[in-house]
């Protein structure tokens, strides 16, 4: 397996842009600030899905993803969450995305699925992820699965942990 460094991404709100973890800059449509998070949404130049929704959910060790996909693609995948961490706003108004490789799969009608185990372990063999990083990884993911399992899924959860609702622009 080949391993990569943790992905880093700029939200820049001031700026209106996203930066992803390969340095491309990408024009944002909408950013949000609530207490509890960062909602963004634009549109995605990648050949399965045309628009992106995040909310970057720093308490929870969580991002939050709607992507929508160009037909024939994942038509059943309704949120898709990272597990990393995420914080903002520094003092020039951006908010900072590292992403811990472990994902969450929410597909209607199944159990949440936990994703890309394997990666957290050969990141940290390589040194790419501290211990400390790599359990806390495996705990925002326990909690979020438990969670989603005691309150009958996902978004029901994090709408719970935040205090209100993420509000997405077509709904989750």
């Amino acid at each position: 397996m080949t391993v990569h460094p943790p992905k880093r991404e700029v939200f820049d709100v001031p700026a209106m842009t996203n930066t992803d973890n390969k340095g491309f800059v990408r024009p944002v449509e909408e950013y949000r600030e609530t207490p509890y998070g960062l909602y963004m949404s634009r549109s995605a130049d990648h050949p399965r899905f045309h628009h992106l929704e995040s909310w970057l959910l720093p308490s929870l060790g969580l991002r939050a993803n709607i992507f929508h996909f160009t037909d024939g693609y994942r038509s059943d995948q309704r949120l898709y969450l990272d597990v990393g961490r995420f914080h903002g706003p520094d003092s020039r108004g951006r908010w900072h995305a590292v992403d811990w490789y472990l994902d969450l799969v929410d597909v209607p009608g199944s159990d949440l699925a936990l994703i890309d185990v394997d990666e957290v372990f050969a990141a940290h063999a390589a040194g790419l992820l501290t211990t400390a990083e790599a359990t806390e990884a495996t705990e925002v993911a326990v909690t979020a699965l438990t969670g989603a399992a005691a309150a009958g899924d996902i978004q029901t959860w994090l709408d719970a942990q935040v205090g209100g609702r993420l509000d997405w622009r077509s709904g989750p």
